[in-house]
């Protein structure tokens, strides 16, 4: 046991959950362990990426690319104040080309599938935001390369440890645990945190704009 959990039902360092309350159990001691600052970070950094007017990408594989896309539409759209002129989020999950993702692992290999898509728009000062369990997916790691190089800021979602993808970001987000299934929930409640936090502070400033006017034009 690495000192993550307090269970006793081990099998070559995987959990085996034999009921739901056990999950729970499990689920609730990961919640207790969250890095909340580091959280916090990942959302002024999106914030500071829409005010400068920077592209966010969003990627990884299975469940991970799911949430790319899911988290792309919470930004891209989310953000959207209903019948209000505003400045938006410019955000692309690089999961939702599928005809170029299957082009690039036909053609070359599927460690480049998202490394080669960034070549065609990242430039400095954008966000990369990279999404894996196991922070050990190739294609993850050579696409947080290459953004690297083109001078943007690297934001990683993992589990476990961080893998190797947590020595190629500037900010990584590491969920403490072993359990994949609980990685990948917390995955999604991290992303729904920042978006939250985006979102009102997106709001609040809009107030302050209103308060600001109102005030010049007295």
């Amino acid at each position: 046991m690495n000192g993550l959990f307090a269970s006793d039902h081990w099998d070559g360092g995987a959990l085996r959950i034999s009921s739901a309350p056990s999950y729970f159990k499990m689920f609730e001691q990961v919640i207790a362990r969250l890095p909340h600052s580091i959280i916090e970070q990942a959302a002024e950094e999106l914030l500071v990426a829409y005010e400068r007017n920077r592209t966010i990408f969003l990627f990884g594989n299975g469940g991970s690319a799911a949430l790319a896309s899911h988290f792309a539409c919470d930004l891209g759209k989310g953000t959207v104040r209903s019948g209000e002129p505003q400045k938006r989020f410019r955000v692309l999950a690089l999961t939702d080309n599928l005809p170029l993702l299957t082009a690039w692992a036909n053609d070359s290999c599927y460690e480049d599938v998202f490394a080669q898509q960034l070549r065609n728009f990242v430039e400095p000062g954008d966000v990369v935001f990279a999404i894996s369990g196991s922070g050990n997916s190739a294609n993850v790691l050579r696409a947080l390369e290459v953004a690297h190089k083109f001078g943007a800021f690297n934001i990683g979602l993992t589990g476990y440890c961080g893998g190797k993808m947590k020595n190629l970001c500037n900010l990584c987000i590491v969920i403490p645990s072993e359990n994949m299934q609980i990685i990948e929930d917390l995955h999604l409640s991290v992303t729904h945190a920042i978006f939250s936090v985006v979102r009102y502070r997106l709001n609040q400033n809009k107030r302050s704009e209103f308060v600001v006017g109102a005030s010049s034009a007295d």
